[in-house]
């Protein structure tokens, strides 16, 4: 019995092609993960996540624009993680207020638990933003705009319901989504450093140590004054 080759379905060379570029690209991006988490940002060397694929230095530039963008669609990997930890924090509670201490309370332990999301995050952000504009093409831009934008969404819907409900006076959510998002990343590293520096007496240096947990409760009570327009007990 014959069978028709006329209705067997061929992939195009040029989808095949694609989808081999995907998956390579993403080698790359799990790589580049890797040594993130395993030897933190700055030791993270093109060479290395190369090496790591198997591949030779070149074809990393031939899939990415360089080591920003490549960079900055790592950080979209840890992004689309911590978009998923705050929907699961928030959805613990319909109560703004409670919403809101569950969310940050969720970005601190992520962010301590990650160290390198937070050395990623920051360095992306240290970027002007028309250098970035140049360093990196427009479908990875968009991609780190969505995941950001996915993470921040948690956190404004939960300031625009306790608007709603009278219980935060704020005038621009997105706004104070955006602070509370930058504020965070520098409060994390404080965290990671473990040290507060104060004065002893005039011009002689103190210092003390700092709990994952005082990191915690500052960030939460600083983000409820900011949102009630009460502020925080010191």
């Amino acid at each position: 019995m014959s069978t028709d080759s006329s209705s067997r379905t061929v992939p195009a060379r040029g989808s095949t092609a694609a989808a081999r570029r995907r998956l390579r690209e993403a080698e790359i991006i799990a790589a580049t993960r890797r040594l993130f988490d395993e030897r933190g940002v700055r030791d993270a060397q093109i060479e290395d996540i190369a090496r790591a694929v198997g591949i030779n230095r070149a074809i990393i530039y031939r899939h990415f624009t360089g080591k920003e963008e490549l960079f900055s669609l790592t950080l979209v990997h840890y992004l689309d993680e911590l978009r998923v930890a705050l929907s699961d924090a928030a959805e613990t509670t319909a109560d703004p207020r409670q919403q809101l201490e569950r969310l940050v309370e969720a970005f601190v332990d992520y962010g301590l638990a990650h160290p390198a999301f937070v050395d990623c995050a920051q360095a992306i952000m240290r970027r002007p933003g028309g250098d970035l504009l140049e360093e990196v093409s427009e479908s990875a831009m968009y991609r780190l705009g969505q995941a950001i934008g996915g993470c921040l969404s948690v956190l404004t819907h939960t300031i625009e319901s306790g608007v709603a409900q009278g219980e935060f006076h704020v005038e621009d959510p997105g706004l104070l989504a955006n602070m509370l998002y930058a504020s965070g990343l520098g409060t994390l590293q404080l965290g990671r450093v473990a040290m507060l520096v104060s004065e002893e007496a005039p011009g002689v240096p103190r210092i003390s140590r700092i709990t994952p947990a005082q990191v915690r409760d500052h960030m939460v009570a600083s983000a409820l004054a900011v949102a009630t327009g009460v502020p925080a007990r010191s």
